[in-house]
């Protein structure tokens, strides 16, 4: 299974919830899949949707679901410590774990190789850490959502991209739009 499977195995579940995704295909697969209002897309920055989600979760009470990718969580590594330091039970960081960079040509990443994003998790001292297969994805996703607790989960995928379109939304308008949607 690839992203793009997971992202719309998970679309029903995250439909309700504010979401911070990645740069570059996940954004633009997510958009094709299931644009929404609660949906920011991050259109630049590699590495900082699961900081960025973070702070939301802190900032408000609204369940916060992160989707990052290996590579850009490898590119942002002190996001791991920040989280383990600073609990929001309202703040759920999905890895998508392919062991690429998949929007810049599928190059390997470590996490493809020697390195454990879960076993690097739970050593930065985040209490709850799931590291599950593609396939699981959904209710590993349902249960961290029932569970109101801090939850990381890496969610272990095969490397492949699809053809999907680019984003023609303004930056800014997926910013207010999002904006909006935190204060409804």
């Amino acid at each position: 299974m690839i992203r793009s499977d997971i992202l719309r195995d998970i679309a029903p579940v995250i439909r309700d919830q504010l979401v911070i995704c990645n740069i570059g295909l996940p954004s633009q697969e997510l958009h094709m899949i299931d644009d929404q209002p609660t949906n920011f897309y991050m259109l630049g920055t590699m590495g900082l949707a699961s900081s960025i989600g973070l702070g939301l979760a802190l900032a408000q009470e609204k369940t916060v679901i992160s989707i990052d990718g290996d590579g850009s969580v490898l590119t942002n590594f002190g996001t791991l410590p920040t989280i383990a330091n600073n609990v929001a039970d309202n703040f759920i960081l999905l890895i998508i774990d392919n062991g690429s960079y998949g929007s810049t040509g599928d190059q390997p990443t470590y996490a493809g190789r020697k390195t454990s994003l879960a076993a690097v998790a739970t050593a930065c001292g985040c209490e709850t850490v799931v590291e599950c297969a593609a396939e699981e994805v959904k209710a590993t996703l349902e249960a961290a959502i029932a569970s109101a607790k801090m939850t990381v989960i890496v969610a272990k995928c095969e490397s492949g991209n699809i053809k999907v379109p680019v984003i023609t939304k303004d930056p800014v308008s997926i910013r207010d739009r999002f904006m909006e949607a935190v204060r409804g």
